[in-house]
């Protein structure tokens, strides 16, 4: 069957697209607003609707195929369950590696004795003592296990020894290193692991929630997941390997984009509630990163698509920069639940605002409220007693003021503890109440929007003046900073993108992320550590800001052109250097609010900026475009003269013959890739392509030394 529907659950929306695969045509296409306390509500809504539209029999859909971008918010916002991390055999100075410390933060983490040297022999025994005893102290205080070995692509026995023991002894949800890469680089497989841990249940629950609503509404076609390459997963494969889905949603954008625009060479931005997605079409085509994606700041093992990911959307929170003397806003990394949206279902928020505005000194807390997502009964064991006493008390009070549910600079920081581990939110003025303030969006309720942008236009800078003079010029703020920061998330990823293809080092391959989490950022962020090439970027920005951004807010079947303006130099007076900056390939904007937002972060790039038709669900569109891809990586050695050390998936084997050795890791390979694309969910004709890596150095007129062979099979299952 030929029909497919795809779901792209994002932070703000639940998007719908009906294609049929054969031919290429969007038959029909629905957005539900995302419902986080109960994700069901929202899939169920989308589906439902898409299906309507459509109006042909449920029987001839032959699959649903989901795309989110939740794993991807939550590592950006730092949020998931708290997680114990075991590092088996590492030195002391791993924490330090890979940005691993601060990805950690206070979750605990168990170093125990073991693991494997480089040739897979092992480094020294496991401690199977010392895990035990470690586990008495945190086994109720966690929700998962993280499990990273020492080279342990290399051997994965002892990796294999402590998931055992840990799920006899707690039953819990356990991540090892070397079921999710096959690369080296210990302390990063340990940070993807730890992230893998950390989305676990929260991939579970949006798992449950669509099967749920597939057989609710008469769909018994096979659930897929997207991955952040943008190929596909069977939803229980994938519930094991969530961290594989991180940058899942913007993946499937990418791919929409390439199949819904005609441009084959553009710079594609699809904005969200959550991030703004960053990635390059190159002849058409989707282009993968070989180094491992980075979101939120953090380098990870996953291979995906090359997508660099900021903290912009149009439910960024909005911070007021208190300190600062000129005062002004910052937007996220976090996502806040708009003013305008909230009001919708929990219209008295704008009584509190009366009262608040109604003070005579305005107070940081004005304007901000506490959304549990939690219901009674659910509150975590793993909290601390004083967490769960404030989630409980928030739980009966519902939505309420952040000042209600946090009088104290303690109470204050425990809420943005809850925060952090997604039991609760917050809502506060964002850029989608700005837009409703500024009259360029009204789905919600626009009279929230400007009692927020009041009490935001209120608040002090570091001179103790009104940071704004009223509510317009307040969402002016807002929205002129959003401008500024996408416009220089995006020339960044231009500049870094034109400095890989040239070989360079500023963009080899993942995510910079502006607002990140206190990874490693790199050489990637060109344009924002540079002082004269960030003041050639704000400069043009300054003067055209928020009041010329025009269009609809979805933008679908609409194409905007940027005007190029010709004053594209840093004009700084008496400057000795005039830098010229402009994007030189067209911009494709997504996202159901790029037609309001890009218009001006067009202008201020100099690019023609088209929004193609179905831009607004172009998620879905690519989630249901998807097909399964599978790879498997073996390695073979050789340790000592005449040993050559096949490195398998269960372990390491010797053989004394090269060219045996060389011809068992082919078919392991092989066999491999094959087994895990049909786990993966292929149902049909699969083809196996192969790639080898032999390195030998002469070590004489007629003799080489063989160091190591890299066997490299991918498995493609061919769409219909």
């Amino acid at each position: 069957m030929t029909l497919v529907l795809g779901l792209d659950t994002g932070g703000t929306f639940t998007d719908a697209a009906l294609l049929d695969t054969a031919s290429g045509t969007v038959l029909a296409t629905a957005k539900a607003l995302t419902t986080r306390a109960d994700l069901s509500i929202g899939v169920g809504g989308a589906i439902a609707a898409c299906l309507e539209a459509w109006g042909g029999p449920r029987a001839d859909i032959g699959r649903v195929s989901l795309s989110t971008t939740l794993a991807t918010n939550a590592v950006v916002e730092g949020v998931g369950g708290r997680v114990c991390l075991v590092l088996i055999g590492f030195d002391d100075k791993v924490m330090s590696r890979a940005g691993l410390e601060a990805a950690l933060g206070s979750d605990p983490v168990l170093a125990i004795g073991g693991g494997h040297k480089p040739d897979g022999g092992q480094q020294s025994p496991l401690d199977e003592d010392g895990l035990r005893a470690g586990l008495d102290g945190v086994k109720d205080q966690v929700s998962s296990f993280a499990v990273a070995g020492h080279f342990a692509t290399r051997n994965p026995a002892h990796e294999a020894a402590v998931r055992e023991i840990l799920r006899a002894a707690t039953g819990l949800p356990v991540t090892c290193s070397h079921e999710l890469s096959d690369a080296l680089g210990g302390p990063r497989r340990a940070l993807t692991t730890l992230l893998n841990a950390r989305l676990i249940s929260l991939l579970e629950r949006l798992i449950k929630a669509t099967e749920a609503e597939m057989e609710r509404l008469g769909l018994s076609c096979p659930l897929m997941v997207v991955k952040g390459d943008g190929s596909l997963l069977r939803a229980d494969y994938a519930r094991s390997r969530p961290v594989e889905t991180v940058l899942s949603g913007p993946a499937a954008s990418l791919s929409g984009a390439a199949f819904l625009a005609a441009m084959p060479d553009a710079l594609v931005a699809d904005i969200g509630g959550t991030t703004t997605d960053i990635a390059r079409l190159r002849g058409g085509a989707v282009q993968t990163s070989a180094d491992g994606a980075m979101v939120g700041g953090w380098r990870t093992c996953v291979e995906a698509a090359h997508i660099r990911t900021s903290g912009l959307g149009g439910d960024s929170e909005v911070s007021v920069k208190s300190r600062d003397m000129r005062g002004g806003v910052e937007l996220g990394p976090r996502r806040a639940i708009p003013l305008s949206l909230l009001a919708l279902d929990h219209p008295e928020i704008k009584e509190v605002m009366d009262a608040q505005a109604g003070q005579a000194i305005a107070q940081a807390t004005d304007g901000r409220f506490v959304v549990p997502l939690m219901r009674a009964g659910e509150v975590p064991s793993w909290l601390t007693r004083s967490e769960q006493k404030l989630a409980q008390t928030l739980i009966e009070k519902g939505v309420c003021a952040l000042a209600e549910a946090a009088t104290t600079q303690v109470a204050l920081g425990a809420v943005d503890r809850l925060v952090r581990r997604g039991l609760v939110m917050l809502s506060c003025f964002t850029p989608t109440d700005a837009v409703h303030v500024l009259g360029r969006f009204s789905a919600f309720d626009a009279s929230a929007a400007e009692q927020g942008a009041v009490l935001l236009a209120r608040q002090k800078s570091g001179a103790g003046e009104p940071i704004a003079e009223d509510s317009t010029a307040a969402a002016r703020l807002v929205i002129d900073a959003l401008t500024q920061a996408s416009a220089l998330a995006l020339m960044d990823a231009a500049l870094a993108d034109d400095m890989a293809a040239e070989g360079g080092k500023g963009g080899t391959g993942g995510a910079g992320t502006t607002g990140g989490n206190g990874g490693a950022g790199g050489a990637e962020h060109l344009i924002s550590s540079s002082s004269v090439l960030r003041g050639a970027v704000l400069r043009r920005a300054q003067g055209i800001g928020s009041t010329r951004g025009t269009g609809t807010a979805g933008g679908t079947g609409s194409t905007e052109r940027g005007a190029k303006s010709e004053a594209r130099t840093d004009t700084r007076a008496g400057a000795a250097v005039q830098i010229s900056l402009s994007l030189g390939v067209p911009l494709i904007g997504l996202g159901a609010s790029a037609g309001t937002h890009y218009p001006a972060i067009a202008e201020v790039l100099g690019a023609d900026l088209a929004v193609p038709a179905h831009a607004d669900v172009a998620g879905a569109v690519g989630a249901a475009a998807g097909a399964v891809r599978q790879k498997v990586v073996v390695l073979v050695t050789q340790p000592s003269e005449g040993t050559f050390r096949v490195h398998l998936p269960d372990g390491p084997k010797d053989m004394t013959d090269k060219d045996a050795a060389i011809a068992a890791a082919r078919q392991a390979a092989q066999t491999g890739a094959t087994a895990r694309a049909a786990a993966a969910g292929a149902d049909g004709q699969v083809v196996v392509s192969l790639s080898e890596a032999v390195d030998e150095v002469p070590v004489g007129p007629d003799k080489t030394l063989f160091l190591q062979a890299v066997i490299t099979a991918e498995a493609n299952a061919q769409k219909e």
